[in-house]
């Protein structure tokens, strides 16, 4: 089977499905794509459920515009996150953490003070997430 056949029975299988199929992304847009995931996620820092109750303090930075985080091992299913900015003293909204990239806070400003109160799916679990701001 080629794999431009395999491709087409692919996408008519989702067609008929019902789901969209997104065109190939160019040359030019992946590598845009992949420079910025690099400058924001690639400053990400690595942090252990357990070892304290809130992670940080941070200062967010110009490599995101956003707070994203994510669980890269341990036994735990999935976290919980929010993020307390020092100003306003309370957290934003509770977010549930999984294995890919969450947006925990949206459009925050370059040198914004913040914390991240934390928690996992079951007391006594392990859990390793990222951060990234």
């Amino acid at each position: 089977m080629t794999a431009r056949f395999a491709r087409a029975s692919l996408v008519a299988l989702l067609v008929a499905l019902g789901l969209s199929v997104p065109a190939p992304a160019s040359a030019a847009t992946a590598a845009s794509t992949a420079a910025a995931a690099t400058s924001c996620y690639g400053g990400a820092v690595t942090v252990h459920y357990g070892e304290v109750r809130d992670f940080g303090p941070y200062v967010t930075t110009s490599r995101c515009t956003d707070i994203n985080m994510r669980m890269t091992g341990g036994d735990a299913e999935f976290g919980w996150a929010c993020v307390q900015f020092a100003r306003a003293g309370s957290c934003n909204y509770w977010t549930k953490i999984g294995r890919s990239w969450t947006t925990i806070a949206t459009d925050v400003l370059n040198g914004t003070r913040f914390t991240v109160p934390n928690g996992v799916d079951l007391d006594g679990s392990s859990a390793t997430f990222q951060i990234a701001f």
